[in-house]
């Protein structure tokens, strides 16, 4: 989650490498994704890959080794970053040595952090971590709709998936939707879809205000897994051109999710406009919203079906314009909009939800504190030493 400043503070290439993480904020932070440039660890001799080595982190004075994982950040296919989680207490530091071992044997898991195309469920993509759930649609789904065949979703908006276990479940749902008895919409224990999408912008999907509308792309209409492992999976999805006004968008979303965490990060490459705006659905209309546009962020509280449901966008690093709930009598089109500035033909925002059910957020207020720490930390990333 946490983009890194890196300085470099020796040179010697023989010594096991040690680096000091450190927080700065007056909070413990913990399930943050530190990132380390694979550039800098390569420069030491003692790091350089061989055939069947990878890395292992370990805190210095102590033998248990932290869970680690190559990232592939720019979706080029290759390795640019070692992920760890370390846990920081407030205002304190930490240090580790990064070492390098044998490639442990792969097992047929699915990985805590998962995400795949689902072409037996018409052509949706789904996506997971410990803690959320989420899906959206293709273009054979909106195929269907067009050709007024049966089972077909027309929507770019981001469905959410109610889980309230910390293993995956996407696999085990749609299987249970497609070969049995049971249905997906019905919560056995671990959860249920019963969150509906329609046309709305679900849990943040992206639109362009035009006068005092709001236009946006249908089903996206190309995808590529990047990863997936233990603590982050990632890939990207394409649209077609969409109009909005006199405009021609054009529009790609990097999505990524870490483990521990409620919200996915999107980087979206937008062409054709200069702002845009991230969506989360009001539903029924009777939920409470909360706006700190300072602080870059928009939550969105509800009673949902016995129990209550949290939607949340955080926006870092000041690029939050404004806010603006968009209330209409047409169906699935009322949604609270944060407002985004696109800067060199790029946005970043993060979203996701929490579930009262799930027992990870019992109120409002729970939800709320959530996501303005949230916005403090990704705006205070923890801060990397190397120190050998």
């Amino acid at each position: 989650m946490a983009v890194l400043t890196l300085f470099l503070m020796g040179c010697a290439s023989e010594k096991p490498l040690q680096i000091q993480v450190t927080n700065n904020l007056d909070i413990n932070r913990s399930f943050e994704t530190v990132e380390i440039d694979l550039d800098l660890l390569k420069s030491n001799e003692e790091l350089k890959f061989t055939a069947g080595k990878t890395y292992k982190i370990s805190e210095v004075g102590t033998t248990s080794e932290l869970v680690s994982q190559l990232s592939d950040t720019d979706g080029d296919g290759t390795a640019d970053v070692l992920l760890l989680q370390p846990i920081i207490d407030a205002n304190s530091s930490k240090s580790f040595t990064i070492g390098l071992k044998d490639i442990e044997d792969q097992t047929d898991e699915i990985p805590t952090c998962y995400s795949r195309f689902v072409p037996e469920r018409t052509d949706d993509y789904a996506w997971e971590n410990d803690r959320v759930a989420f899906r959206t649609y293709g273009p054979v789904a909106q195929k269907m709709i067009e050709d007024n065949v049966p089972g077909g979703t027309l929507s770019s908006g981001m469905d959410a998936w109610l889980k309230r276990v910390d293993y995956p479940i996407i696999n085990k749902w749609y299987k249970k939707e497609l070969e049995t008895d049971g249905s997906y919409h019905e919560d056995d224990g671990e959860g249920l879809d019963n969150f509906h999408v329609g046309t709305s912008r679900g849990v943040g999907g992206i639109a362009i205000k035009v006068d005092t509308a709001y236009q946006f792309s249908r089903n996206f209409t190309d995808y590529k897994t990047i990863e997936t492992g233990p603590i982050r999976t990632s890939f990207w999805i394409t649209y077609a051109p969409w109009k909005a006004g006199d405009k021609t968008i054009k529009e790609k979303k990097y999505i990524s999710l870490d483990r521990g965490s409620n919200l996915s990060k999107f980087r979206v490459e937008i062409d054709g406009s200069e702002t845009l705006s991230v969506g989360l659905t009001l539903h029924e209309k009777d939920g409470e919203t909360t706006t700190d546009v300072e602080e870059g962020w928009v939550s969105y509280w509800e009673p949902y079906f016995g129990s209550e449901l949290g939607t949340g966008v955080v926006v870092p690093s000041s690029a939050m314009l404004g806010y603006d709930k968009y209330v209409t009598d047409a169906k699935d089109l009322s949604n609270l909009y944060a407002q985004l500035k696109v800067v060199d033909g790029e946005a970043v925002y993060y979203t996701g939800f929490g579930w009262k059910k799930s027992k990870q957020f019992s109120s409002k207020e729970e939800w709320n504190n959530y996501l303005k720490q949230f916005a403090k930390k990704i705006n205070t990333p923890l801060q990397v030493e190397i120190v050998q």
